[in-house]
């Protein structure tokens, strides 16, 4: 899971805001940040005891945190780009809005409020959005620059039918080279060209889901057997932190879902066909 944190720092007598996001498809949160929300992923079902869920918000700042929330029904383009949907009348959320005093915790309830006997799982963002202070006459007129930072949270909220399933398949598995993800670099500051990761062998696999329940493929091994480049057969089992580590929690939507997933491996496959095979 992945945090952006863009700072704008400028001498000014007005504040400068700056926006930090962070999504739960994709990572953690950090204590560095000036709010925290657990957990990122939260699974429920349309109805029984799971159509509630509960998410908390912690204020990690020094100062009072106002928020707000806001619920956004997922969908997945083509290229893998996420669309978002205004979708709050889904759900009761309580409370909608909050302050905390600093290292204050407020828990957020969920309630499914949506169709009971809808066909197939939906995806959802809760969005928790720190709020802008007002700052008085005193700190906005002070020489310097007057930075506040505002924090925007996302935690993936899944919603599905007590009885629906995934039916996960492989479209296809080619050999390729994957960018290394470059390492973080100090803030403002380019990673120089001599330390930017290169490439290393890896598959591109697309993979489709046919059931009516999402699948989250990093909560599971990826089994892959094929043959090397000299023609030796070559297995490969790559575990759920890794898989997280690369592709988020790689959610797959149902219905027809198709998502093409990069994933770096220890060594290179050839060009023979490659297997996969999915272990809780």
């Amino acid at each position: 899971m992945l945090a952006y944190l863009l700072r704008a720092l400028r001498p000014a007598a007005k504040p400068v805001l700056a926006l930090s996001t962070a999504a739960a498809l994709i990572c953690a949160v950090s204590p560095a940040y000036a709010m925290r929300v657990s957990p990122m992923v939260a699974e429920m079902t349309t109805s029984g005891t799971n159509a509630v869920a509960r998410i908390q918000v912690q204020n990690l700042n020094q100062g009072l945190l106002s928020f707000e929330t806001r619920i956004t029904r997922i969908e997945f383009r083509e290229d893998g780009t996420i669309e978002e949907f205004p979708a709050d009348e889904d759900f009761l959320v309580f409370p909608p809005q909050g302050q905390l005093a600093p290292s204050a915790r407020q828990v957020i309830r969920l309630q499914w409020v949506g169709p009971a006997d809808m066909p197939a799982s939906r995806g959802y963002y809760l969005s928790v959005n720190q709020l802008p202070i007002q700052l008085s006459a005193q700190d906005a007129g002070s020489p310097g620059a007057n930075v506040q930072v505002v924090y925007h949270m996302k935690a993936l909220i899944t919603v599905a039918p007590p009885k629906a399933e995934p039916k996960v398949e492989a479209v296809s598995i080619r050999p390729i080279m994957v960018e290394a993800k470059a390492p973080p670099s100090g803030e403002g500051e380019a990673t120089p060209a001599a330390d930017k990761p290169g490439s290393s062998p890896g598959l591109e696999i697309v993979l489709r889901n046919n059931g009516n329940r999402y699948a989250m493929m990093a909560g599971v091994r990826w089994v892959l057997e094929g043959k090397d480049k000299a023609g030796k057969p070559l297995k490969l089992t790559v575990m759920p932190d890794e898989i997280n580590r690369e592709i988020g929690v790689g959610y797959l939507p149902p219905l027809g879902g198709t998502r093409t997933f990069k994933l770096p491996t220890s060594a290179e496959f050839g060009p023979a066909p490659v297997k996969i095979s999915f272990v809780n």
